[in-house]
């Protein structure tokens, strides 16, 4: 299964791979860890904390452009009816579900959004809240970095059961 979904990177280095995965909106490093370690694990065979460095930097690497572009292009594409309602609900989604944390708490409220390893609250996410509670690219990048960092230990953590034991303990 696994080199079936990456047959489109094959050839690549599988460091690239990884972070290619962990960049992409749809796997994001919620995605490319669990891969890195059940799937992919016969081909990739990788300590836990490279899989972490890997999944985080590549989830990062689009952030700066994320933020950068997305208003210039978003305004530039709306101008198409079917892009302008693909925005509209793209930014409507992102309200409902995050504006009164990050409007209340700004920054710290985006990188506690993003921490959270659920499907549609990381980076990408993260960088349209940005975008639409009008949050400084100079705040939103390290507040998404360390939402990013602390997604990607509770997802290595879950992965390879460091928290089984903790479960134990409570």
């Amino acid at each position: 299964m696994g080199e079936g979904i990456l047959h489109w990177l094959g050839g690549i280095p599988g460091e690239i791979q990884m972070m290619v995965l962990s960049a992409f909106p749809l796997t994001e490093l919620r995605g490319s860890i669990p891969l890195a370690c059940t799937v992919m694990s016969s081909q990739w065979v990788w300590p836990w904390w490279k899989i972490y460095l890997l999944a985080v930097a590549g989830n990062l690497l689009p952030v700066p452009f994320v933020l950068w572009f997305l208003g210039p292009v978003s305004r530039f594409l709306r101008k198409w009816p079917p892009m302008d309602r693909f925005f509209e609900k793209l930014f409507e989604r992102t309200r409902r579900k995050v504006g009164s944390k990050i409007e209340k708490y700004e920054a710290l409220g985006l990188t506690l959004f993003v921490a959270i390893p659920l499907p549609v609250t990381g980076a990408w996410t993260g960088c349209a809240a940005a975008f639409i509670f009008g949050i400084p690219k100079r705040m939103a990048i390290p507040a998404i970095a360390v939402g990013v960092a602390i997604a990607g230990a509770l997802v290595t953590l879950i992965m390879t059961g460091a928290l089984a034991g903790i479960r134990f303990l409570v």
